[in-house]
């Protein structure tokens, strides 16, 4: 099973975008989302940005995760 996991864009160079979630940071290609810009939040997904979501579904969807994992938030 894959999961596409909610981060949020906290630099860009050249089209790739450094995301963050949890403590962890990766680089994502930002070319499906033109409009992505720093702040945004979009589900990230085989190191591709797929999505853009607001910041309430995001953090909705990571406590979700935690929960399913035993995470505390």
């Amino acid at each position: 099973m894959c999961l596409g996991i909610p981060m949020k864009i906290v630099e860009i160079k050249d089209r790739v975008g450094v995301v963050e979630s949890m403590g962890v940071r990766r680089e994502a290609i930002l070319d499906l989302l033109p409009s992505a810009k720093v702040g945004d939040w979009v589900i990230v997904h085989a190191g591709y940005a797929i999505q853009l979501l607001d910041e309430d579904s995001a953090q909705e969807t990571l406590s979700l995760l935690r929960s399913a994992y035993g995470l505390s938030d």
